[in-house]
Formats: structure tokens, sequence, C-alpha cells
């Protein structure tokens, strides 16, 4: 189930927390955040290749596509097994900002985006059929956990893909893990 925290930016105690989608979408809302429920146009195999994924999606990923002038998308996925997934986990981990906003849409797992908004921190656990923007020059990082198994259609507004620039911040240090997330909720 998808959650939402509010901690105050200092320390990671004695958070606000939902898991009501409309009250964490009415909340992300004001921020600037979009945060949405898609549903696949057909159904398909869970080892589905990248275009059979984006094919299942393509009248939602040409809306956004349309009002946000991206212009490139893909399909990442992570699993446990994942040759580099420590060094992956630990670029996102770093709190971050982009020139562009970014979405992320989950077709499969769950990840938790971490915003640094003002003096508080924004927890969202995001899980299958959940997409999440991150507006533009928005310090965050995101943990895919130590053992991932995600899948997720990302969009960029450049060629290039995935381009961070990192605070040199290390408050990320200071908030749960995805795996202790999890259980405080």
């Amino acid at each position: 189930m998808s959650a939402l925290s509010i901690y105050p930016a200092e320390k990671a105690l004695d958070p606000i927390i939902s898991q009501d989608f409309a009250a964490i979408q009415a909340s992300l809302k004001e921020l600037g955040v979009q945060f949405e429920r898609w549903q696949a146009d057909f159904a398909f195999a869970a080892d589905a290749d990248a275009q059979t994924v984006l094919d299942a999606y393509q009248a939602s990923i040409n809306e956004l596509k349309q009002s946000y002038g991206f212009q490139s998308v893909d399909v990442i996925s992570v699993k446990p097994d994942h040759p580099n997934k420590e060094q992956l986990r630990g670029k996102f981990l770093s709190e971050h900002v982009h020139d562009d906003f970014e979405i992320r849409f989950f077709i499969e797992g769950q990840g938790l985006f971490y915003l640094h908004i003002d003096n508080q921190v924004y927890a969202v656990l995001c899980e299958q059929g959940d997409l999440i923007s991150v507006p533009a020059h928005t310090p965050h990082w995101f943990d895919m956990g130590a053992e991932p198994d995600f899948k997720c259609i990302r969009f960029f507004t450049t060629e290039e893909g995935w381009l961070a620039d990192f605070t040199g911040s290390n408050i990320g240090e200071s908030f749960p893990t995805l795996e202790q997330y999890k259980q405080s909720i």
C-alpha cells in the first residue's frame, strides 16, 4: 500500500503518516507533486520486454509526453541479482536535484522517494500502479532497498536521460531506509 510520511527536516521523529491514496494525492498536489494511479491498456507477462510494457501504457505515456514535452521514455528494471545494485542504490540515496522534473511510474515492485521541501521531508512509498513526479530543483533521494525488485517507466525532457546535481548533504542518512520505513508503517 502506498504511504506518505511527513517529517521535520531536522530529525526523522514522529512523522504524520497517511496510507489513504486521496489524502496522499491531495497533500502532494499542494507541493506541485503529481501522484496518480495508472492502469495498463492490456495485460502483459511479468517478463515482458520494455516495448511491450511501453505499449501497454501508450495512451497515458502519450498524454504526459504531449503535456510536458518529454523527449525520451524508458523502462528500468532492477532485481535482487542486479550486478550493480549497491552502486545504483548508493547513487540514488544521495540527495540531488534535477534541472527538469522527473516522473516515475511503478509497473511492479516499490521504492521510497524522499522530497526535502522547505523545513520538511516527505517520504512517499510508491508501489505498483503509482506515478510520482518530482518538481525541478526539488532536493530529493530515492531508496530502492537492499534487495531491489522493481520496474519503472521513466520520463525525461532531454535525450540524455537521468542527469543529477548532488547537493552534498547527508540528510538521507538521518531517515529510515526502505526496509525500516516499511516496518514502521
